[in-house]
């Protein structure tokens, strides 16, 4: 059974603020694995990066985890798929830092538009004996019967085999006859639409020798269709409307076309013979025939370019032409076959393809570059050494990057600038070529108006009072004689106290008690309303305001957050506590995984209460049945499910300790109405965390995927960054 990839990380209190170059070294690994310098993240582990079935990254332009937490709500499906968060900080050039900045190599162009290296990158005959061609052929000149994959070969590669058992019911071509150096030669391509089987043909031809056309035809699929990949096959539905070729009679003509003794063609064949359902036996395949190292392949874009001086599978064109596929294939066999493995060696098509690879990203970063960045980094801007691009390195590898956005990418040039895209236009371009790419950058944006700066302004004060109110109750009323210090020690066995005041204005008084942790305000609501305190029996509960209303609602949301799945919080404890004495007290209760013990950032002392991680959700259940009323080193302990237990906690600490602004009681006015900035706002993060919700669906699984909140980093203000990630399971849902 194949193995599935998966990602690990304990992100909490300060190990949960990630820098750039910590998510730099984390993208890196993942798109190349030990390849260039790689290697596994200091702060985090990818376990078999290798099955990896892909990467992909999406940013929220102009968005921070203010962002996300004044609009948790809203993103109902983007909490519940990702289980690792964490704080991300703000950049000025966020993508500029996430990429890196890329090698600059400036090849030299040949009359025929091939780039090509000087003379000393040219092989010497030493040299040729690496080459994996030669390794695999040797130097010297052989029949085509030398390049026709064995049996073995085939059922490496995943090609029909005769009685294996992915095969049944398909159709052999029945070119049983032995093969010679001079077997006729045809060469094949299709063109593939998704439908709910599968992969199925919706074109097909196939080329003779001399490369005249035998066959051009469309298909009409037997299952619906989900995916027409017109980009790429060229192939719409009003296409296929009055089409009645099926694939049996695809299979029937091809059966007929060709001779007993015919050799097919093509570039990654065995997808095209799957595809048809079709087994023959002799085979060359291109995208093998001109081997590489570690088993990476050519394009045959590039080969056709490089070896043939064609151009093929041009961008103005929709999408590809299978005749021209087939075509440029069998010209690559017949000139391998003429040539001989030592001149296509010389061709030193790996040195060609990094150069032409860096030319042309060296390129669409300076087409991209505003005119205004160019001048003045031409002005002001000494020469430095720049760390060399990841991206650069997928290029070199072979690895084409999709790179999809709306909003101009600043002095990175990484990214198509197209202004006039919608967020919907660019999903659809996502769910279609997302699957055809190792490594993705998909860019979704709410607009230039809804990232001005007092916008911003606003959404962090109502933010900062909302977290406020959530972290203040009230508790009373008590006799006007009561014992303030019993009541402070009551309140302080649910968690850390910030602040603790008493309410005159009221007929009898009442206790305003601000407190450092979530899970310590709903826990004094939970434990202590109705209870006898200070010799009254009091009332507890947060204050009124219109911003409360759903406070119900997101308690509720935050306890159900995959973040805090098997996580327990408990409070009560002896500030004298180490957390090795905890351990010791704790370590006794089933599949214990965490403790995370806070403390306060400024002074670095731990706070009473602490988090548990659990293994299993279950016996995080069990625990808190264990935990509650019980004694810990003569302490009387309570506990409740997490709500705020990773990088939320810290966030919270920051929002209450900012320098100028305590927080308070910043409340609403009464019947406060939401802007229609606002109302118009929260519409358009629903409806992007719906686009995020299907696009993560559409992903393959062992896909690793990260979210971010780039955060805002400006004259005007800024606000930290937040990133989610996980790598997709079989449940759809981000596997640990």
């Amino acid at each position: 059974q194949e193995k599935s990839s998966r990602l690990s990380a304990a992100l909490f209190g300060e190990d949960c603020e990630i820098s750039h170059d910590q998510l730099y070294e984390l993208l890196k690994y993942a798109a190349l694995g030990k390849c260039h310098n790689a290697t596994q993240p200091s702060w985090c582990r990818i376990h078999h990066q290798s099955h990896l079935a892909g990467v992909v990254v999406i940013v929220l332009h102009e968005m921070s985890q203010l962002h996300f937490y004044k609009f948790y709500l809203q993103f109902k499906h983007l909490r519940k798929l990702f289980r690792h968060r964490f704080t991300l900080a703000p950049s000025t050039n966020f993508l500029d830092s996430l990429y890196g900045a890329g090698a600059n190599l400036k090849p030299q162009n040949t009359a025929q538009g091939l780039t090509c290296v000087s003379s000393e990158r040219i092989p010497k005959s030493s040299d040729l004996q690496c080459d994996p061609i030669i390794r695999k052929y040797g130097e010297k000149k052989r029949g085509l019967t030398s390049y026709t994959l064995t049996l073995e070969e085939q059922k490496k590669n995943d090609y029909p085999i005769k009685g294996s058992p992915g095969c049944k019911g398909y159709i052999s071509t029945e070119c049983d006859q032995q093969r010679t150096d001079s077997s006729p030669l045809f060469g094949l391509d299709c063109e593939m639409c998704l439908t709910a089987k599968g992969n199925e043909v919706t074109r097909v031809s196939l080329v003779d020798a001399q490369g005249q056309c035998l066959l051009n035809e469309l298909v009409k699929p037997e299952s619906t269709v989900v995916n027409y990949r017109t980009r790429f096959s060229g192939v719409t539905k009003k296409m296929l409307l009055p089409v009645k070729t099926r694939l049996p009679d695809i299979q029937t003509r091809i059966k007929k076309m060709l001779p007993h003794d015919a050799v097919l063609v093509g570039h990654s064949l065995n997808s095209d013979l799957q595809a048809l359902e079709m087994i023959h036996p002799s085979v060359i395949d291109t995208s093998l025939l001109f081997a590489r190292n570690e088993g990476r392949r050519f394009k045959l874009k590039f080969l056709a370019k490089a070896v043939l001086g064609k151009e093929i599978q041009c961008e103005e064109k929709l999408g590809h032409d299978p005749a021209e596929d087939a075509r440029a294939a069998l010209e690559l066999a017949q000139f391998f076959i003429e040539q001989g493995p030592a001149k296509v060696a010389e061709l030193n098509l790996e040195m060609l393809l990094t150069t032409e690879k860096l030319a042309e990203l060296s390129q669409n970063k300076a087409a991209l570059e505003p005119q205004r960045y160019r001048v003045q980094k031409q002005l002001n801007e000494p020469p430095h050494v720049s760390k060399p691009c990841f991206l650069d390195c997928l290029q070199v590898t072979g690895q084409k990057p999709l790179l999809l956005g709306r909003q101009e990418l600043d002095a990175s040039g990484l990214c198509q600038s197209n202004l006039s895209t919608s967020n919907k236009q660019i999903l659809q371009r996502a769910l279609e070529d997302v699957p055809l790419s190792t490594f993705s950058i998909i860019q979704f944006s709410l607009g230039p108006e809804y990232i001005a700066s007092h916008l911003l302004a606003g959404l962090c004060e109502k933010v900062r009072s909302k977290l406020t109110d959530m972290l203040t109750i009230y508790a009373g009323p008590f006799e006007e004689s009561f014992c303030l210090k019993s009541v402070k020690k009551e309140f302080g066995r649910c968690g850390p106290i910030r602040s603790l005041t008493v309410v005159t204005e009221t007929y009898q008084p009442y206790v305003c008690i601000q407190y450092e942790v979530l899970e310590a305000a709903q826990l004094a609501v939970e434990s202590l309303n109705g209870a006898e305190v200070a010799g009254s029996c009091i009332k507890v509960q947060r204050p009124v305001t219109a911003a409360m209303l759903d406070c119900d609602v997101l308690i509720r949301e935050l306890e159900l957050d995959v973040e805090n799945e098997g996580m327990i919080y408990v409070a009560g404890l002896k500030k004298s506590l180490t957390e090795t004495d905890l351990q010791e007290e704790f370590g006794q209760l089933k599949d214990l995984e965490t403790l995370f013990l806070p403390k306060d950032l400024q002074s670095g002392k731990h706070r009473n209460c602490c988090f548990l991680k659990f293994q299993k959700s279950q016996s995080a259940v069990d625990a808190l049945e264990v935990i509650n009323g019980w004694t810990a080193k003569g302490s009387r302990l309570r506990s409740r499910n997490a709500l705020a237990s990773g990088h939320l906690w810290r966030w919270i600490w920051q929002m209450n300790h900012t320098d100028g602004t305590q927080g308070g009681n910043i409340f609403y006015e009464k019947g406060e109405r939401l802007s229609q900035a606002e109302q118009d706002l929260r519409k358009r993060v629903k409806k992007l965390d719906q686009h995020i919700k299907k696009l993560y669906r559409s992903l393959q699984n062992n896909t690793l995927c990260i979210v971010l909140f780039p955060g805002v980093n400006s004259m005007h203000g800024s606000q930290s960054g937040l990133g989610l990630m996980g790598i997709k399971d079989d449940g759809g849902r981000s596997a640990c």
